[in-house]
């Protein structure tokens, strides 16, 4: 989870225009402004056009008698053509075929005596003010325009589409593959079986709620399926320990929700960002560190939770030192949870995810398993999926369902994410990760391969961010009390 556990203070520690037409016609035009390109390639917008495509400059008109000759520039004082000038040379006035003839014969020179006449070129002066003209473009194929533009050649334009196809194909078949997996009904009784979770924010530990807010949790709270809060009280410091500061006002909270919410567990929500992805973060490997956390968890409980929910993040699929800590963890507190990663969409899907972007964010079906085995509780963050439409997305979540449910031990609960937050960011599209989306897709996947599983819930991400539309879907299409 990315998103600050609170909007309120929390303790340290943590958590392009043309250029005009200048100058009259006799004058000479002006350098080309086509050179090297100067903008990023990145900043180009996809549908730009090619510069092949761009309508090609205006012939300039022949001067008229009336107006005033420009001079013809001499041939060794020309700029030299192509990228190492960076300009293009001066058009002759008119063009050469725009001239009549002079009437001295081809051999003819421009008088010195009487001055220029700019109608009276030789073919030695009018060849050496003509650009240069490179051979016909191959194929009938346009040139680019630009200094130096090469044709890309045809295996490599075969080569570019192959990768493309070889990168789209295949997801396109596994978002197709998604919708699929979002049709059809939900079984009859999959809906609560009273073993919810919410996640809190820390302004419910810090002081700034009240028992008028207690008061008004415990009337929204009631006839829903929601036995555990999991109350932000942390983060811990990257050497595992956690200040008691953090939290006092815990005691006072459990002692209010115990009263006006019989049954319900408060469990401490702890959590720190994981090295090695992020520089500057808990380095599990270390045992000192791994002690420090456990000693973090007795700490917690003895303040009066009823059990500690782990939020360690990001967590690489296969880390043994995570589950060498879960393995400490169990003696520590009566009630361990976690929040889990997705499970890969498609085999070792971690795997190319974490080689392409750095961070892995998948974990695999097999390592799933071995955390729910070690744990009384695992709550998947089935949320943050980059998927662009409800019907995708609710497929994931069916997907993300099934997977869990395949291996996680039956003595475990497992809690499926709801997003109850709206974002538009990469990763996230409120449009589409809506909570009607999230439990349709949680009640197929239960459907499909284990709809009488007693130990299931959904977890619902988070109180500060939640609307009256969140939690009216989550009441009408799971909890079914309206």
């Amino acid at each position: 989870m990315k998103r600050s556990p609170d909007p309120g203070p929390r303790p340290t520690g943590r958590d392009n225009p043309n250029p005009t037409d200048g100058g009259p016609p006799a004058q000479t035009p002006p350098a080309s402004t086509v050179g090297p390109d100067t903008t990023p390639p990145s900043a180009a917008p996809p549908d730009a056009l090619d510069p092949a495509q761009a309508s090609p400059e205006p012939v300039a008109e022949p001067a008229s008698a009336s107006e005033s000759p420009a001079p013809v520039a001499e041939p060794a004082s020309a700029p030299a053509a192509g990228p190492a000038s960076g300009q293009a040379p001066p058009a002759p006035v008119g063009g050469p075929d725009s001239a009549p003839a002079p009437s001295g014969g081809p051999d003819s020179a421009l008088s010195s005596t009487d001055g220029p006449d700019p109608t009276r070129l030789s073919p030695a002066v009018a060849d050496a003010s003509a650009p240069p003209q490179g051979p016909p473009a191959p194929d009938g194929a346009r040139r680019t325009g630009r200094a130096g533009g090469k044709k890309i050649p045809r295996w490599g334009r075969r080569l570019g589409l192959g990768v493309v196809v070889l990168l789209l194909v295949p997801l396109l078949i596994a978002e197709t593959a998604l919708r699929v997996n979002y049709t059809g009904d939900p079984k009859a009784g999959t809906y609560s079986r009273s073993r919810d979770a919410l996640w809190l924010g820390h302004a419910w530990v810090d002081g700034r709620r009240t028992d008028a807010d207690v008061t008004a949790l415990a009337a929204r709270l009631a006839d829903t399926g929601i036995r555990d809060l999991y109350v932000h009280a942390g983060p811990l410091e990257h050497n595992g320990t956690l200040p008691k500061s953090a939290y006092p006002k815990a005691r006072w909270l459990i002692t209010a929700v115990h009263r006006k919410l019989p049954g319900v567990r408060v469990q401490a929500w702890l959590g720190d960002e994981l090295a090695p992805e992020k520089p500057n973060a808990m380095h599990l490997e270390k045992k000192a560190t791994r002690d420090a956390v456990v000693a973090s968890a007795r700490q917690v409980v003895g303040a009066g939770f009823d059990g500690v929910h782990f939020d360690l993040e990001p967590l690489h699929s296969g880390d043994r030192n995570y589950l060498a800590l879960l393995d400490a963890l169990r003696p520590a507190t009566p009630l361990l949870s976690v929040a889990a990663h997705q499970i890969d969409p498609l085999p070792a899907f971690h795997s190319f995810w974490g080689t392409a972007t750095g961070h892995p964010k998948w974990w695999s079906q097999e390592y799933f398993g071995q955390v729910a085995r070690r744990v009384d509780q695992i709550a998947v963050m089935s949320y943050d999926t980059m998927q662009p439409l409800q019907s995708l997305y609710g497929g994931y979540v069916a997907q993300q369902t099934s997977l869990a449910l395949e291996v996680t031990p039956r003595s475990t609960d497992l809690l499926m994410g709801l997003p109850f937050y709206h974002e538009n960011r990469f990763g996230h599209w409120a449009h589409a990760e809506t909570v009607p989306a999230a439990v349709r897709g949680v009640r197929l996947g239960l459907s499909r391969t284990d709809p009488d599983r007693a130990n299931f819930g959904v977890a619902l991400y988070v109180d500060f961010a939640a609307t009256e539309a969140d939690w009216t879907s989550y009441r009408k299409d799971w909890v079914r009390t309206s």
